[in-house]
């Protein structure tokens, strides 16, 4: 099983939407105590049209969690919260393009945890 293809390479050494954007709406750090991968998540959202207006993530982790936030980010970017909302496991794994063991599932996934999480405290605090 060749995990580590091309793609999740590209996106682990040029991630993008990395790095801090100021004045984000939430902002959340989350990890995977399996493997000690961290992601901190940032969105902004458009308050009227309910959608994801920028995101970005920073942290550290291994090559899937990492590509997975650069892909996932890309993707989410100028949704609505409520089609975010229903990512699941699959949607990760077309995007990644490759077979997973499932310790690395929990990689893959911790970004999209992440991002959902913030969006429901975006909610929470009326933010959307």
């Amino acid at each position: 099983m060749d995990l580590y293809r091309q793609n999740i390479l590209e996106h682990y050494k040029h991630p993008h939407n990395f790095g801090h954007m100021q004045n984000a709406d939430v902002v959340k750090t989350f990890f995977n105590s399996a493997c000690g991968d961290k992601i901190i998540m940032e969105l902004k959202f458009e308050k009227k049209s309910g959608i994801v207006e920028n995101i970005s993530f920073s942290g550290e982790g291994c090559a899937i969690s990492q590509a997975s936030a650069s892909l996932l980010t890309d993707e989410v970017k100028g949704k609505s919260v409520e089609a975010v909302l229903k990512f699941q496991t699959q949607h990760v794994l077309k995007l990644l393009n490759t077979a997973l063991t499932p310790s690395r599932m929990k990689c893959a996934l911790l970004p999209l945890e992440a991002i959902q999480k913030c969006i429901l405290e975006g909610k929470t605090k009326k933010m959307v």
